[in-house]
C-alpha cells in the first residue's frame, strides 16, 4: 500500500470496493508540465524565470533515466520494460528539486497575481515528480518488494515535506488569496479550480501561525512515516500469515481445481502442502466451502487477529495525531475536518445515515442466523453459530432455499469471456466504445493485459491496463488507478489500470470465477470508465478527483450491468461446452442476488462506524487498548453482534490507516444511494442503450470535479436520490 500524498491537491485515486476484497487508495499526484504562464514582469525577472525554467528543464533531460522524460509510448504509458529500482530514487530528488524552481518562480514573480500567472502555471508545474510518483507508487501497491518498501519509507518523509513547504508558503497563498478573493471575473470552471486551490491551502494550514505550521510539519512527517509502517506491516502479513495445510482431507469440501491451486501456491513459496493465503477483509472466501471446522476457526483467527502486535501502536498514533491536527486546523475531531469539504459536510449526516441503517442490517443478520443455526442442528452438530461457521453454513443455506451450489455456478463465468463477452459487451451497448488488446505495449507482469479504448467513430479515448491475479507482493483488494490523468490544458488522454486479486489457477486449468468476483470486475471498471471518461481542462479537476462520497458512485453504478439479461445471457456460457447458463440456473442465481444481506450490510456497517468512531476522537485522547476500543465503539452504536464482525478489523483497515479513507468508508453507502437511484432511472427509461449511457457519460462521468458534484447528479437524474432503491438493492425493504 502506498503512501498518502497530495502535493498541489490533484488527486489521482486508486480505488476500492467493499465486497470481499479490500481497498487501496493511493492519492499520488501533482498538478502536471514544465512550463510557466507569466503574466507580465520586468525583462529582468522575464530572463531569470526562463533561466529558471531551462534549469530545471535540463535536469530532466540530463541522464539516461527513462523516467526523466515523457514516455514516447501511446499516451505516455509508462515505459516498464526499461524501468529498474536504480530509476526512482534519482528521479525523485530530480522531480523536487524542478518542482521548487517551478514554484519559486510562481511565487516570486513580481507582477499582480493573475490566473494563469498562478493558478494555471501551478497546473503546469511538477510533471517530473507525477510521472515518478505515479509510476512509483502505483507499481509498488502490485509489484512490491524489499527495494520498493525500503524507497516507499524513504520517501515518505521528503514528499511530505516537500508537500507542506507548498501549501505553509504565505507569499504563495497570498496569491492565491488574491486571486480568490476577485474569481467572480472568471468563468465557472475558473472559478472552481480558483476554490480547489484556496481550500487546499486553507485546510493544510496556510492561515496558521508560524508556530502552529511548524507543528503542523511534524505531525504531517510523522503520519506519513506512521501510513507507510501500517500498509508494509501489513504487506508484512500476507506473506507471514499464512495458512500450510500438510493433510489434503483437511481441505474436503474444495474442488478438485482449488486444491490444485493451493498445492501450487504451496510449491511457488517453496513448501510442501497446501497453502491457503488471506484476503484483506476479516472473512475469507474459502471459509464457504471448507467443512473441517478446526481449519475453518484457524484460517478465521488468522484473518481477524492478524498485524495487531505491529499495526496496533500504529494506528492509535496515527489517530491520535489525526485528532491533534485537526484542533490545530480549529475542528474538534478529524471526522469533522475530513468531511467538511465532502458531499456529507459533518459527521453528525454521516452518522445518521449509518444508524438509520444500522438496526435494520442487525435485524436482517439475526433472521438469517437463525436460518443458519437451524442448518447446523440440522447437520447434526450442537453449536452456536460463530463466524468462521457462518458462510459454510449459510451456503448451504442458499443451497437449500434456492437449490443453488456455488460450484455448478462457476463454470460459466470464465474470466476472459466475462472480461470480453460480459464487461466490454456492456460498455459497447451503453457507451458505444470498443477495446483493442495492445500487445505492443510493455506490461509491468506478464498476466497484465492491455487495451487501448475507442469511440464509436474510431477516435482514442485512453489506455486501459487489467491486472486480474493474486500473487507475492501485490496488495490485497481490487483497486483503480492512473499512470497518466487526463487533462485537456496538458494534452494528455487518460492511461488507467483495474487490479483484481483473483486466485490464479495452475497451469493449463480456466480461471473460473465466482458472482461476487464477476461484480468485482465490474465494480473497478466502473472508476475505469470515470477516469477514461473524463474530458476536463484542468488535471486537477480531472477524471476520479472528486469527494471520496461521490467517487464510488460509477462503481457501483456500473456493479449492476452484470445482472442486466441481455448482458448475462452474452457472457454467462458453460467455458468447455460454450453452452449458455440454463435458465432455471440463471432464474436461481438472481434469486439468490439478495441473500446473506444483513450479513453483508451488518459486516460493513460495523467497519464504517469503526472507522468514524476513530477518528471522532477529540485532540489529547489517550487509548491503550485497540481491542477494547473497538468493543464499544460498536456496542454504542448497537451493531456488535458477535456471529458477525466487522468487514476489516482496526490493524488491517487500510482504508482509515493507510489508504486515504480515514472517516471516509461510509462513502461506499453513501455513494450507493446515487448508484441504486440511478440505474432505477435508466431501468425506467430503456436500461442497456446509447442514449442512457450517453447521458450518464456526458453529465457524470466526464465532469470530473469540474462543477458541484450534487449539480451532476441533478443534470442527470433531474432530483435528487433518494434511499428507496438503496433498501431495494440490499434487500432490507423485504
Amino acid at each position: 500500500m502506498p503512501v498518502v500524498f497530495s502535493f498541489l491537491g490533484h488527486f489521482g485515486l486508486g480505488i476500492s470496493l467493499n465486497y470481499g476484497v479490500s481497498m487501496r487508495i493511493s492519492i499520488i499526484a501533482a498538478a502536471v508540465g514544465a512550463t510557466l504562464v507569466l503574466g507580465a514582469c520586468s525583462t529582468n525577472v522575464v530572463n531569470q524565470q526562463q533561466t529558471n525554467t531551462e534549469q530545471a528543464k535540463a535536469m530532466a533531460t540530463s541522464t539516461s533515466n527513462v523516467l526523466f522524460n515523457k514516455s514516447p509510448l501511446t499516451y505516455q504509458a509508462p515505459q516498464f520494460d526499461k524501468l529498474t529500482m536504480a530509476n526512482y530514487e534519482p528521479a525523485f530528488a530530480a522531480g523536487i528539486e524542478q518542482h521548487n524552481i517551478e514554484i519559486a518562480s510562481i511565487t516570486d514573480n513580481p507582477a499582480t497575481p493573475t490566473f494563469d500567472n498562478t493558478i494555471v502555471a501551478m497546473e503546469k508545474s511538477g510533471a517530473l515528480l507525477t510521472r515518478v510518483s505515479k509510476v512509483f507508487y502505483n507499481l509498488s501497491s502490485v509489484i512490491s518488494n524489499d527495494d520498493y518498501q525500503r524507497i516507499e519509507a524513504q520517501m515518505g518523509p521528503k514528499l511530505t515535506a516537500h508537500d507542506d513547504n507548498i501549501y505553509l508558503d504565505a507569499k504563495l497563498f497570498a496569491r492565491i488569496q488574491s486571486i480568490y478573493s476577485d474569481k467572480a471575473s472568471l468563468n465557472s470552471i475558473d472559478q472552481r479550480l480558483v476554490e480547489h486551490y484556496y481550500q487546499k491551502f486553507v485546510r493544510a494550514g496556510a492561515k496558521l501561525s508560524d508556530a502552529d505550521k511548524a507543528t503542523v510539519r511534524e505531525i504531517n512527517g510523522q503520519l506519513s512515516s506512521l501510513a507507510t509502517e501500517f500498509s508494509q506491516n501489513l504487506l508484512k502479513s500476507f506473506k507471514q500469515d499464512t495458512i500450510l495445510v500438510a493433510d489434503k482431507s483437511q481441505l474436503r469440501g474444495l474442488s478438485d481445481a482449488e486444491i490444485a491451486t493451493l498445492a501450487s501456491a504451496a510449491k511457488e513459496a517453496g513448501k510442501d502442502g497446501y497453502l491457503i493465503t488471506l484476503v484483506n477483509t476479516t472473512r475469507q472466501p474459502i471459509l464457504g466451502s471448507l467443512a473441517n471446522r478446526d481449519l475453518r476457526k484457524k484460517i478465521w483467527q488468522a484473518s481477524a487477529h492478524r498485524a495487531m502486535a505491529s499495526n496496533g501502536p500504529v494506528l492509535i498514533k496515527l489517530a491520535e495525531l489525526r485528532a491533534q491536527k485537526a484542533q490545530l486546523l480549529g475542528y474538534p475531531t478529524w471526522a469533522a475536518y475530513v468531511t467538511a469539504d465532502q458531499m456529507a459536510k459533518t459527521p453528525a449526516a454521516v452518522y445518521e445515515i449509518l444508524d438509520d441503517l444500522a438496526p435494520k442490517s442487525v435485524a436482517k443478520a439475526q433472521t438469517e442466523a437463525q436460518a443458519v443455526q437451524q442448518q447446523i442442528k440440522a447437520d447434526g452438530k450442537n453449536f452456536a453459530v460463530q463466524p468462521w461457521d457462518w458462510a459454510f453454513y449459510s451456503e448451504k443455506v442458499r443451497k437449500a432455499k434456492y437449490d443453488l451450489d456455488e460450484s455448478t455456478i462457476k463454470p460459466y463465468f470464465e474470466l476472459e469471456r466475462v472480461l470480453n463477452d460480459g464487461l466490454f459487451f456492456a460498455m459497447q451497448k451503453l457507451y458505444g466504445i470498443t477495446f483493442k488488446a495492445r500487445e505492443d505495449l510493455p506490461v509491468y507482469q506478464e498476466d497484465v493485459q492491455a487495451f487501448e479504448v475507442f469511440n464509436e467513430d474510431g477516435s482514442s479515448i485512453g489506455l486501459f491496463y487489467f491486472d486480474p491475479y493474486a500473487r507475492e507482493g501485490k496488495g490485497g483488494g481490487a483497486w483503480m488507478d492512473e499512470f497518466v490523468t487526463q487533462s485537456d490544458l496538458l494534452g494528455q488522454k487518460p492511461v488507467v489500470y483495474n487490479v483484481l486479486n483473483i486466485p490464479k489457477p495452475a497451469a493449463g486449468q480456466p480461471t473460473l470465477l465466482t458472482f461476487d468476483e464477476v461484480t468485482t470486475l465490474f465494480h473497478e471498471f466502473g472508476h475505469a470508465a470515470h477516469g477514461l471518461f473524463s474530458q476536463v481542462k484542468y488535471p486537477s479537476l480531472a477524471g476520479t478527483s472528486t469527494a471520496r462520497d461521490f467517487v464510488e458512485f460509477p462503481s457501483q453504478f456500473n456493479e449492476d450491468w452484470d445482472i442486466d439479461p441481455e448482458v448475462i445471457a452474452h457472457y454467462a456460457k458453460h467455458y468447455q461446452t460454450g453452452e449458455a447458463i440454463p435458465n432455471d440456473l440463471l432464474e436461481k442465481l438472481l434469486a439468490a442476488h439478495h441473500f446473506n444481506q444483513g450479513f453483508d450490510t451488518t459486516e460493513y456497517l460495523a467497519s464504517a462506524l469503526l472507522d468514524m468512531e476513530w477518528h471522532s476522537i477529540p485532540a489529547g485522547t489517550k487509548i491503550t487498548d485497540v481491542a477494547d476500543f473497538e468493543q464499544k465503539a460498536l456496542a454504542k452504536h448497537g451493531i456488535d453482534y458477535a456471529p458477525v464482525p466487522p468487514r476489516y478489523k482496526s490493524a488491517y483497515f487500510s482504508h482509515a490507516f493507510a489508504g486515504g479513507y480515514s472517516a471516509g468508508y461510509y462513502a461506499y453507502l453513501w455513494t450507493e444511494v446515487f448508484a441504486a437511484d440511478a440505474f432505477a432511472y435508466m431501468a425506467e427509461h430503456g436500461g442497456l442503450n446509447r442514449d442512457n449511457g450517453d447521458k450518464f457519460r456526458s453529465r457524470v462521468l466526464s465532469m470530473g470535479n469540474s462543477q458541484d458534484l450534487m449539480q451532476d447528479y441533478l443534470d442527470f437524474r433531474g432530483s435528487k436520490p433518494s434511499t428507496d432503491a438503496l433498501l431495494k438493492r440490499r434487500g432490507l425493504d423485504e
